[in-house]
């Protein structure tokens, strides 16, 4: 294994980032082109820079991300798979303000610890993707339908125009896509040919609400999808409401019912980070702190 970049485990407001933490922050994490094997921990993912497909691994070491690949990378390529990783971790973001609020707040002081970043895919459009493939289906829909795009791009994840090219029944019958299958091509269609620009909602230009727009203009994107996105953008004003968050808030907080506008106003006091306080609420026994 070659070594391509140690990056301090550290935050833009040079807060703590747990690599655990981030690893196991959410589901999409362990999909395909993705493994997660511990222990000890080590999260592996797939990229492909130029024309081939290189898997990098990376693992804690002395408060350092160390990510190594499998094969020795030219410095250019080198600095593709580091700006890939960053963009995955979210070192970019500064988490700093809300470990402020939360420092001595009985329910999530413990997160002020690195907890918070939700892991990312290298681009934008692969989570606008995969976000897709997660909606009204059972997780083992999304795990089959990841792991034929997975398959579709030879290891990695497949570049928009590869989606764009191909035919509508490999959506049908091959990634058995369902409805998705539509959205899916037609949005890589529209990346493809440039009138879509995904990667741009990452830029700080635009606000939360104008972020939410773009994203609900998506075919196939709805308050689910958006919230979604959002998340794994460092944006974390709203609470992702599914199948799973809501019955499993109810019995954490010991209710038999709650409606999502009560949820909300539960979480409310953490304003811009209201979703994730809610987000983190849900999954801190995932792991054990």
């Amino acid at each position: 294994m070659a070594i391509v970049c140690e990056l301090p485990l550290r935050g833009a407001g040079g807060e703590p980032i747990s690599f655990a933490r981030t690893v196991h922050s959410h589901g999409c994490a362990r999909l395909a082109p993705a493994q997660i094997q511990e222990p000890p921990l080590v999260y592996r993912r797939a990229l492909r820079i130029g024309k081939r497909v290189v898997v990098l691994s990376m693992r804690e070491r002395d408060g350092k991300l160390i990510v190594e690949t499998n094969v020795r990378l030219r410095q250019d390529d080198a600095e593709v798979a580091r700006a890939a990783v960053a963009r995955m971790f979210r070192f970019d973001d500064n988490l700093s303000p809300f470990y402020a609020q939360i420092a001595g707040d009985e329910t999530f002081g413990w997160a002020a610890a690195g907890a918070g970043r939700i892991l990312a895919s290298p681009t934008v459009f692969e989570d606008v993707i995969k976000t897709i493939c997660t909606t009204n289906c059972a997780w083992s829909g999304t795990i089959r339908m990841t792991q034929a795009l997975a398959d579709l791009g030879e290891g990695a994840f497949p570049e928009a125009e590869r989606l764009a090219a191909t035919p509508e029944s490999w959506f049908r019958e091959v990634a058995r896509m369902g409805y998705r299958g539509a959205y899916v091509r037609a949005i890589a269609t529209d990346v493809a040919r440039g009138e879509l620009d995904l990667e741009s909602l990452r830029s700080d230009r635009y606000g939360d609400d104008d972020v939410e727009q773009r994203l609900l203009a998506l075919p196939g994107i709805g308050p689910y999808g958006a919230a979604h996105v959002m998340q794994l953008l460092g944006r974390h004003r709203q609470l992702i409401f599914d199948s799973w968050t809501r019955p499993k808030y109810l019995r954490l907080a010991g209710k038999k019912r709650a409606k999502d506008s009560t949820i909300r106003r539960a979480f409310a006091r953490y304003g811009a980070y209201a979703g994730l306080a809610f987000w983190l609420y849900l999954t801190r026994d995932w792991i054990e702190d």
